[in-house]
């Protein structure tokens, strides 16, 4: 075991998926899954050669400094906004991360929350289980329709493609911005229309953020944007905390100036800001978009796999699939 390159696993990521590295590597891989401070990550990072990490795990130029043998790093997780590229250029580590896997997942979730936020469906059970139901108004919990309204979906890379095929089930007007507009093609196959992000705002009765954080998107939605959206507009994060303006959302649904929203991602998570938790129009859920038993087994399979191949084992072996730097 001491000829063995060593390979640090930040989590329990299926112990059994994580055990195919074994063969290969010496394998110190924690028991509980926990933050970690930049000195703890230094600590575990001692004399590892790879490591398989989460987006907690902030890997950047005070960690990467004092980890001199480290050369390869896998998140389990398509964004990596925990990983400062710039610096792992500068010293030489690679990375990857786990697109494609979690796609119809994600996307499958994203629609959970918009139904759930638009008609109200949290509240309602809340309601329910309190005890205060005695009987049944016409006009109590009235919702938002999904069919035939205006989808609005602002980042569509495969996870927002794959929101918009969804779409047609509900005959939904799908309009979309990004940085870069899809070909035409592409555009056909998911019926969606590209508009600039003044008229996504505006005409957006249900609105999805699917882009990555980077400096350019925090705060992409703001007081401003929010202003710019119906009040009877429903908005759902699935991507990343720090896209949102979180207090400028509380206010907005606070004060009735948007009707709903379904967040899974939060500014500064696991804490999540208390006016949003002291809100029935808004649907709260712990970072779970990619959470089906298939779909996490894959996202850790492709992790190993991406550190197998990138030492030259596996099936990839030179070449990871889905590398990053």
């Amino acid at each position: 075991m001491g000829d063995k390159l060593k390979v640090w696993v930040s989590r329990p990521f299926f112990p059994d998926i994580i055990a195919r590295l074994a063969p290969v590597f010496d394998v110190h891989a924690e028991l509980q899954s926990r933050a970690f401070s930049t000195d703890e990550l230094v600590a575990r990072l001692h004399g590892m050669a790879a490591a398989v990490t989460g987006l907690a795990d902030r890997i950047d130029d005070r960690v990467l400094s004092r980890a001199p043998h480290l050369k390869f790093v896998a998140n389990v997780s398509v964004g990596y906004n925990n990983f400062d590229i710039d610096a792992m250029r500068a010293h030489g580590v690679a990375a990857s991360n786990t697109p494609d896997v979690l796609t119809d997942t994600t996307a499958d979730y994203a629609w959970a929350l918009l139904m759930a936020a638009a008609r109200r469906v949290g509240a309602a059970e809340r309601w329910l289980r309190a005890g205060h139901w005695q009987g049944t108004r016409f006009d109590e919990w009235l919702g938002m329709d999904l069919h035939g309204s205006t989808l609005g979906i602002l980042g569509m890379g495969r996870i927002g493609q794959a929101i918009a095929r969804r779409a047609s089930g509900f005959d939904m007007r799908v309009i979309y911005h990004n940085r870069s507009r899809l070909d035409a093609g592409i555009e056909q196959s998911v019926n969606a229309h590209h508009v600039d992000k003044a008229t996504l705002l505006r005409e957006s009765d249900h609105l999805m953020l699917v882009l990555p954080l980077t400096a350019e998107s925090h705060h992409v939605i703001g007081a401003a944007e929010l202003a710019a959206m119906k009040p009877t507009a429903t908005l759902v994060n699935i991507a990343r905390g720090g896209i949102v303006d979180d207090v400028a959302l509380a206010a907005a649904l606070g004060e009735g100036r948007l009707a709903a929203a379904g967040l899974d991602v939060f500014e500064g998570e696991p804490a999540v800001h208390g006016a949003l938790l002291a809100l029935d129009n808004v649907v709260l859920s712990p970072h779970i978009a990619s959470a089906s038993g298939r779909t996490r087994r894959a996202m850790a399979a492709l992790a190993v796999d991406n550190v197998l191949a990138f030492f030259g084992h596996g099936p990839h072996a030179g070449k990871p699939p889905s590398r990053i730097i």
